[in-house]
């Protein structure tokens, strides 16, 4: 039996969380709202790099969106120097612009599980300003539910993944 104090505080943190969570799909709901919105659903597929050591990362094919061309690049705990020797893996990913543009870009994106991937993911909106010289994202966590999931998700051949684009005003 527990006093109910405890209780009291067990009860807090769950309301905490799920207000969170509401607030992240009225967020996601909102994003909806705005004038452009596009989403594909992609596949990243493996490579290595030509290093000495060589390192595995991520990446999608060309995709159009809003008339630009993009790319999604990801890699395996920041590119640390041995991911093999540790069983917590993460995974990051940037989105990249690859075509020329001459105005600002505002973008938010957010990553969902693919049509036909088994990703179980937490989803997170992330926003950025394309412009001349910051065509590249930071490395953003690609918010899997734990590092089993993850485990899972590179043993397979291919990551699939639905990205989903708002472009802002």
């Amino acid at each position: 039996m527990k006093p109910g104090a405890e209780i009291m505080e067990s009860l807090a943190e769950v309301d905490k969380y799920n207000e969170t969570q509401l607030k992240l799909y009225k967020d996601i709901v909102s994003l909806f709202s705005c004038e452009k919105v596009t989403f594909n659903d992609l596949q990243m597929k493996p490579y290595r790099t030509d290093d000495f050591t060589t390192k595995l990362f991520y990446e999608t094919s060309r995709f159009s969106a809003f008339n630009f061309q993009w790319v999604i690049k990801a890699r395996i705990n920041n590119d640390q120097k041995n991911p093999a020797l540790t069983t917590d893996r993460t995974l990051s990913y940037q989105l990249v612009l690859k075509s020329k543009f001459t105005t600002p870009i505002s973008l938010s994106f957010i990553v969902l599980k693919g049509p036909y991937g088994e990703m179980k993911i937490n989803p997170y909106i992330y926003t950025h300003d394309f412009v001349q010289d910051n065509v590249e994202t930071t490395y953003n966590d690609l918010p899997i539910i734990n590092s089993v999931e993850c485990n899972k998700l590179l043993a397979g051949r291919t990551i699939n993944l639905r990205l989903i684009m708002v472009m802002m005003n």
